[in-house]
C-alpha cells in the first residue's frame, strides 16, 4: 500500500478516500502522532485514543462549515494534523509555533479554542443555535470526554440543549471503562440500528399514533428504556432529552462512520457514547496511560525512561508537607479537582486513603466541600492550580471567604507555565485573591519557604493561600522542623543603597542576583496580604527608588498593593513595577517568557538602570 498520510492536507482530501482506506490513515496517523510527540513533548495518550474518532469525524461532516468543538483539547494533535498542520507539529507548543490546544486565530478547524474543561456542551449548543438563527443547515458537534463530563458546567448544558431540540450531536469519548468483544458487537450493531433512520422515523410514527392514547403512549416509553436499558449504560441522558445512541466501539472506524452517518441526519439533540482506550495503538501508552498522558522528549522505541532524583519541585514540596501534616494532626484532608499526580497527591491518597478526596473536574464543588468540611471541625486542604481556581471564584468568596473559615488553599502552577501557554498560565492569582476580605496570601521564595508557609497557613484559623510556581526551585535545604511565620512581615535578605527591590516569591532569586551588580537592598516580602506596611515605610523613607518585581500580572498584583500602601502613608517615593504586562502571553520556553517580560537578573538591572537615568 502507498502511504495516505503524506496526500492528505485538508479533510476534503480525506473525504475523497474510499472508506475502506481508512483504517490504514488511522495507522499512519498513530504512528506520526507517536513519533512526532517523542521530538516535542505534549500529550499522548489522550491523542492516541481519538485518532479513529477524529478521521471519522472529517470523513463524515463537512468541516469547517460543520463545527466540531472539542473539550479540553488536550486530545486534537491527531485533527491538527488532518487539518493543515502536519508540518506545524515540529515546533508543537513551542515559541512561534502551533499550540498544544485548539485556537481559533490559528485554524479555521479550530471552532472554539479551550483548554479547560467542560464547556464544549454549551459552545457547540451557541454554535448550533447560531446557525438556526440564521437558517443555516450546519451540523455542531460537541466532543467531550468522561472526566469532563463530571462537571456541573456540562450538565448544566444537556439540560438546556435537552429543553431547546436544537440539532447537536454531542459525543462522550469514555476511556475509563471496557467492552467485551460480544457485548461491544451487540452494542455495535443496535448502536448502528437506533441511529438509523428506520428506527426514527418509526419512533415518531409510535408516538404520533399513541398519542391519541396517552396511557399506551407512557406504557411504550417505559417498554423502550426497559429494552435500552438492558444494553446500554443507562437512560440519564435521554431524561436530559436527548436521543442517546452507543456505547459503541471508537476504533472500529466502519462502526463510527456508519453511525455518524446516519446520526447527521437525525433532527433534536442526539448523543453518542464511544469507548475508547487511552494510549490506543502504542503498548507503552496503553500500559500506562497516566505517565504518557503528558510526556517530555522520549525514544519511542524505549519509551520514558525515569530519570535520577534531582531538586524536588515545589509540587513533590507541597505532596511531602501534606502527608507530614497529616501525621501530626487527624483533622488534615486534602481534596483534589481531578489533578492527584500534577498536584503532587499520589503519596497521600496512597498513605491517607480515607482523608483524600478527588471530587472530579468539579473545582467550584471542591471548594464548597471544603467549606463544608471546615464547618464542622476538619481542616481542609485544596491543591487546586491558579488557573482553576479562577473557575472557583464565587465559592471562594461566598462560601469560604465571607464565612471566614479555615481552608489552606495550596496554589500549583502560579506564574508562567511555559508550553501550555496562556489557558494554564497563572498570571492573576494575586491579583484576584488580595482583594478579598479575611484571606491570608503568602508567595514562599524557596522551597523551604513553601514549606513554612504552608504549616504557617494550616495553623490559621482563616482562610489562607499559599502560591507557588511550576517546577523546582533554587535547591534551598528543607528543615525538617515546622514553625509558623509571623503573618504579614517580611525581611531584608540584602542591604543596599538608593534602590531597593522589593521581591514576591519566585522572583527573590533574580533581585537578589541583579541587587549584588546593583548595591540594592533587596526585602523578601512574603506576604502579599497582610501586605508588610511597616518595612515599605522603611524602605520608602530610605531609598531612592523602590522596584516591586512578582510573576503576576502587574495590573492589580502585588506591586498595586505597594503603591496603596504608600499612598496611605503618603510618601511619594518613585516605584517601578516589573512583572507581567496586560496581555494574554504565548507559550515558549519558560526562561525565555521571564526574559521577555522583563523578569531575569540582566533585564531587572537594565530596567532599574534606565529608570534611576530617566529620573
Amino acid at each position: 500500500m502507498y502511504p495516505l498520510l503524506d496526500t492528505i492536507n485538508n479533510p476534503s482530501k480525506l473525504r475523497l478516500l474510499d472508506r475502506k482506506l481508512l483504517p490504514q490513515l488511522a495507522e499512519e496517523l498513530r504512528q506520526f502522532l507517536v513519533e512526532s510527540v517523542a521530538k516535542t513533548g505534549g500529550h499522548l495518550s489522550s491523542n492516541l485514543g481519538t485518532v479513529e474518532l477524529t478521521v471519522a469525524l472529517h470523513y463524515v461532516f463537512n468541516t469547517p462549515y460543520d463545527r466540531l468543538v472539542w473539550d479540553v483539547g488536550h486530545q486534537t494533535y491527531a485533527h491538527k494534523i488532518l487539518t493543515g498542520r502536519r508540518e506545524g507539529m515540529s515546533k508543537l507548543r513551542m515559541q512561534g509555533g502551533i499550540a498544544g490546544f485548539p485556537r481559533r486565530d490559528e485554524s479555521q478547524y479550530d471552532s472554539f479554542g479551550t483548554a479547560h474543561s467542560s464547556t464544549s456542551i454549551s459552545a457547540a449548543l451557541g454554535m448550533a443555535v447560531a446557525s438556526q438563527q440564521d437558517g443555516k443547515d450546519r451540523c455542531v458537534v460537541a466532543v467531550i470526554g468522561d472526566g469532563a463530563m463530571s462537571a456541573g458546567m456540562a450538565f448544566e448544558a444537556l439540560n438546556n440543549a435537552g429543553a431547546m431540540n436544537t440539532n447537536l450531536l454531542v459525543i462522550l469519548n469514555d476511556n475509563d471503562m471496557s467492552i467485551s468483544r460480544p457485548v461491544g458487537a451487540l452494542n455495535n450493531y443496535l448502536a448502528k440500528l437506533m441511529s438509523g433512520q428506520f428506527y426514527a422515523t418509526a419512533r415518531r410514527a409510535g408516538e404520533k399514533m399513541l398519542g391519541v392514547v396517552p396511557p399506551v403512549l407512557e406504557l411504550a416509553k417505559r417498554a423502550e428504556e426497559h429494552v435500552k436499558g438492558m444494553v446500554t449504560p443507562s437512560t440519564l441522558f435521554e431524561e436530559f432529552g436527548f436521543n442517546y445512541i452507543g456505547p459503541i466501539d471508537g476504533h472500529d472506524l466502519d462502526v463510527l462512520v456508519g453511525t455518524l452517518n446516519n446520526i447527521k441526519h437525525l433532527d433534536g439533540p442526539q448523543f453518542l457514547h464511544i469507548v475508547t482506550r487511552k494510549g490506543a495503538g502504542y503498548q507503552a501508552a496503553e500500559d500506562d496511560p497516566i505517565l504518557y498522558h503528558g510526556v517530555t522528549k522520549f525514544n519511542p522505541e524505549a519509551g520514558i525512561i525515569s530519570k535520577g532524583p534531582g531538586k524536588p519541585s515545589y509540587t513533590q514540596i507541597f505532596g511531602d508537607w501534606l502527608c507530614d501534616m497529616a501525621a501530626l494532626d487527624r483533622r488534615l484532608v486534602g481534596i483534589t479537582p481531578a489533578m492527584r499526580e500534577g498536584s503532587g497527591l499520589v503519596r497521600f491518597s496512597q498513605e491517607y486513603p480515607d482523608r483524600y478526596f478527588d471530587v472530579g473536574i468539579a473545582e467550584q464543588h471542591a471548594v464548597t466541600f471544603a467549606a463544608g468540611l471546615a464547618c464542622d471541625g476538619m481542616k481542609p486542604v485544596v491543591a487546586i492550580y491558579s488557573t482553576f481556581l479562577q473557575r472557583a471564584y464565587d465559592q471562594l468568596i461566598h462560601d469560604v471567604a465571607i464565612q471566614n473559615l479555615p481552608v489552606v488553599f495550596a496554589i500549583d502552577r502560579a506564574g508562567l507555565v511555559g508550553a501550555d501557554g496562556p489557558t494554564h498560565a497563572g498570571s492573576f492569582d494575586l491579583t484576584y485573591l488580595r482583594c478579598i476580605p479575611n484571606i491570608t496570601v503568602m508567595t514562599p521564595a524557596d522551597e523551604n519557604e513553601c514549606r513554612q508557609m504552608l504549616y504557617t497557613a494550616f495553623q490559621m484559623d482563616t482562610p489562607a493561600a499559599v502560591r507557588y510556581p511550576r517546577g523546582a526551585g533554587a535547591g534551598v535545604a528543607l528543615e525538617k522542623q515546622m514553625q509558623s511565620l509571623p503573618i504579614g512581615r517580611g525581611e531584608i535578605r540584602r542591604e543596599g543603597e538608593k534602590v531597593a527591590l522589593l521581591a514576591f516569591g519566585s522572583m527573590l532569586k533574580p533581585c537578589l542576583e541583579a541587587a549584588e551588580e546593583l548595591n540594592a537592598t533587596v526585602a523578601n516580602m512574603r506576604f502579599v496580604k497582610p501586605l508588610d506596611n511597616d518595612l515599605v515605610a522603611s524602605l520608602a523613607e530610605s531609598h531612592q527608588l523602590l522596584v516591586t518585581v512578582e510573576e503576576n500580572t502587574i495590573m492589580g498584583g502585588a506591586g498595586s498593593a505597594i503603591l496603596e500602601s504608600l499612598a496611605r502613608g503618603g510618601f511619594t517615593v518613585p516605584v517601578l513595577q516589573l512583572g507581567l504586562p496586560d496581555i494574554f502571553i504565548d507559550q515558549g520556553d519558560s526562561s525565555q517568557m521571564l526574559v521577555d517580560c522583563g523578569l531575569d537578573k540582566t533585564v531587572i538591572i537594565r530596567s532599574v538602570r534606565t529608570r534611576l537615568i530617566e529620573s
